[in-house]
């Protein structure tokens, strides 16, 4: 048995009002862990995020090495967590250290503008190392695909991508 993950999401905002209530609520979770080397580091946006977990979800802030130590460790196989990083390179090298989100897929679900990033929906914006990434895992067999909210379809990352001439 290993860890049932519900949703693997990219969300540069992590965990939020949208997060917290409407995808717990559609995928079930019994724990939120959000993936990020930088937020493990930062107490006050560490504290916050824990604070912003629903009732039903205790939320924890954890490295990426230390997201890779407890997929690996038989104690949390009863975890069903919904798991949330900031960028999709981090969701690629969780991956590519072994962490299994073949059965899940990822869930780009809002990613920040910055100048070097287009516009693929009106969340979600991408740059040369989030189309390498999504590369690398759908190479690995795990489908990105872009939904904001449960009731929104799901659209292929890279389709979209391609669609703006970005590949």
């Amino acid at each position: 048995m290993t860890m049932a993950i519900q949703l693997a999401r990219v969300d540069s905002r992590l965990l939020h009002g949208q997060v917290a209530t409407v995808w717990t609520k559609n995928v079930r979770p019994n724990r939120i862990l959000v993936v990020s080397d930088s937020v493990a580091q930062d107490k006050i946006r560490k504290m916050l995020i824990t604070q912003a977990a629903p009732a039903e979800a205790k939320a924890n802030v954890i490295t990426l090495a230390k997201m890779v130590q407890i997929y690996r460790d038989a104690r949390f196989d009863g975890f069903r967590p919904l798991i949330l990083t900031e960028t999709l390179p981090e969701m690629a090298e969780l991956v590519a250290e072994g962490v299994d989100l073949k059965g899940v897929g990822v869930n780009v679900g809002n990613v920040a503008y910055t100048v070097k990033k287009t516009m693929l929906t009106d969340s979600v914006a991408a740059g040369k190392e989030d189309i390498a990434a999504a590369k690398q895992l759908e190479a690995a067999g795990v489908h990105v695909y872009t939904q904001t909210v449960p009731n929104d379809r799901q659209q292929s990352f890279l389709t979209l991508a391609s669609k703006k001439g970005l590949s």
